[in-house]
């Protein structure tokens, strides 16, 4: 069985992984000319490191892990909103939440596929589903290639899946844009975690390496552009607490990505049609709020391996990929929107609602230690398919 996966992103990479652990020919395609992740950090969840977990490499990523501690939700004066902690997580969860640079995750999966595996610098230019008679086949400047299976993995401006659901509007702005940097910790005494105020987010995650991983978010038009991405960001949050200040002051200007962030607030109908699959970003782009985006996608990819992998023909394929949709499409489209309600939620305005917000946090906190970890069971609790 051979199988062609588009896109060389986490969902991407598990996905092809998967299959070529259960013994598929595997083709990565990948339109950049060399294997480079987008961004700066992430932070994998419990439910990722299970789905790593699936393909052997889990406790490698785990050794990533910078400090097993609290984190906290501030206000921009730096007053403690609620905290929590990373030994809570554990004993609910199994895990704690590993911040990681998005390359030494990518390198740990990388390192499970054989390097002729991979078509770099190839542009996918269109895609025929295939049905039960037909193999369904990638159109590229070079050549038609043929599969058993397609994985469309090629992000939240999905060119797969343009062509594969024409009638859906895609993704859509969802009004926030936001700033990644990585830059060397500073000296001095702070807790990671993230700071609210007035509409606006900083995230502070530092990393095993010596450095830290920061990112901003706040609500601006699409497509704006700034002659000086550091300047913007002093603008913004250079009044606020430490070490922030002092992160935006290290980040070199040219090394700050700056990108708007667009979700799927209309779910698509399906997460395959023919014998094409879709995941990650491509089938339910989602906002940050809850760090979820990378491990959605890796969840995607050892599910749809898991479920079409033992197939020996078209037959047994389609039952795999009705499964995939049935078991990953509610879950895709409920992420989108709790992320799309907690960034409501983190981002708010108002400053009347954000006074009640962290009263609420912080009384919720006293009185019930574990709430927060409560309400993150749908979202981290999720177990691998059998």
């Amino acid at each position: 069985m051979k199988a062609i996966v588009v896109g060389a992103g986490f969902g991407g990479l598990t996905a092809a992984a998967g299959l070529h652990q259960r013994g598929w020919e595997v083709v990565v395609v990948e339109r950049a000319s060399q294997l480079r992740p987008v961004g700066s950090g992430l932070a994998v969840a419990p439910n990722g490191l299970r789905a790593l977990d699936t393909l052997g490499v889990g406790d490698a990523v785990r050794k990533l892990a910078a400090f097993q501690g609290d984190a906290a939700v501030s206000r921009p004066d730096g007053r403690v909103i609620a905290r929590t902690a990373s030994k809570a997580m554990i004993r609910r969860f199994g895990d704690a939440v590993i911040p990681a640079t998005r390359s030494s995750v990518m390198d740990v999966l990388v390192g499970l596929l054989p390097p002729e595996t991979f078509r770099l610098g190839v542009t996918a230019q269109g895609v025929e589903a295939g049905d039960g008679t037909r193999r369904p086949c990638l159109l590229t400047g070079s050549a038609v290639i043929e599969a058993d299976l397609i994985v469309a993995a090629d992000g939240v401006n999905s060119f797969m899946r343009r062509a594969l659901f024409p009638e859906h509007q895609g993704a859509v702005y969802s009004g926030i844009t936001a700033w990644r940097l990585l830059v060397p910790t500073p000296a001095g005494d702070f807790l990671p975690g993230e700071v609210w105020g007035g509409g606006k987010v900083f995230g502070i995650t530092p990393l095993a390496d010596g450095r830290t991983y920061a990112y901003a978010a706040d609500y601006a038009e699409a497509g704006i552009t700034y002659p000086d991405e550091k300047a913007e960001l002093l603008r913004r949050f250079g009044d606020w607490h430490f070490p922030i200040p002092e992160l935006i002051e290290a980040a070199a200007p040219e090394t700050i990505l700056h990108n708007d962030i667009y979700e799927m607030a209309e779910p698509l109908p399906a997460y395959h049609r023919g014998a094409v699959a879709i995941l990650g970003d491509a089938a339910h782009a989602m906002t940050p709020h809850l760090g979820q985006g990378a491990n959605q996608a890796m969840e995607d990819g050892v599910t749809l391996a898991a479920l079409v992998g033992a197939a020996k023909g078209s037959v047994e394929v389609a039952s795999g990929l009705a499964q995939y949709t049935a078991l990953r499409a509610p879950r895709g489209a409920d992420m989108v929107r709790r992320s799309h309600r907690m960034g409501v939620l983190t981002q708010s305005t108002s400053r009347t609602k954000e006074v009640l917000r962290n009263l609420g946090m912080g009384l919720a906190a006293r009185l019930v230690p574990d709430l927060a970890l409560r309400a993150m069971d749908p979202v981290v609790a999720w177990q691998p398919p059998r």
